[in-house]
Formats: C-alpha cells, sequence, structure tokens
C-alpha cells in the first residue's frame, strides 16, 4: 500500500514538471490554470510522499519518489516538448529506472 503510495507521488512529481513546462509555453489564463494544475500535483505529490515515509525508509523513500519523476519528466520531455531521444539518454534512463527497481527489492 505505502509503495504504490511513493509511485502515485511520483507521477504527481512528473505532473507538476510537466505543468510548469506547459505554463513556460502558454500566456494568460492558460498560464495560470497551468500554475494551478502545478500547485495541486506539488501538494498531492509531498502528501502523498510523507505519508508513504511514515513505513519507508526516508533514503529509499526519497530516492525512488525522484527517481520516478527524473524518469517520467525525461519521457514527457520527449514525447510532449519533443526533446531528444539519443541513445545516451535512453540508456541511462533505463539505468536509472534499474536502479529505482534494486532500492525497491532490497528495501524491507
Amino acid at each position: 500500500m505505502y509503495w504504490l503510495m511513493l509511485i502515485v507521488a511520483g507521477l504527481f512529481e512528473t505532473g507538476f514538471a510537466i505543468c510548469l513546462g506547459k505554463a513556460r509555453e502558454t500566456t494568460g489564463n492558460e498560464s495560470v490554470l497551468w500554475l494551478g494544475g502545478f500547485a495541486a500535483s506539488l501538494v498531492i505529490s509531498m502528501l502523498l510522499l510523507y505519508r508513504a515515509t511514515r513505513f519507508i525508509p526516508i533514503g529509499t523513500a526519497y530516492a525512488v519518489w525522484t527517481g520516478i519523476g527524473t524518469a517520467g519528466t525525461v519521457l514527457a520531455g520527449i514525447f510532449l516538448f519533443r526533446e531528444p531521444a539519443d541513445s545516451r539518454r535512453l540508456f541511462f534512463l533505463v539505468m536509472l529506472i534499474v536502479s529505482i527497481v534494486g532500492l525497491r527489492l532490497v528495501s524491507k
């Protein structure tokens, strides 16, 4: 249950990064809406991270949370913001995901 919370928290971290990117690309009311999405995603992500750390060691939880957020943000950058997807970036993205899974496997 707490690992699921942590995964969802990491996805909301990706969400607030996406909202920041979209807010940067827009103006006026649309930008304000994206900033609202950023704030909502930030609050949800932090609350879920807090709840998960009550039962998952903080070092592991924080590393997994930031790893999920980083991997999701890189993928969002590739698919939504047309960032490069060269083989080196994809290699290190895979290594990051392997590290996240490894932390989960060695955690109590």
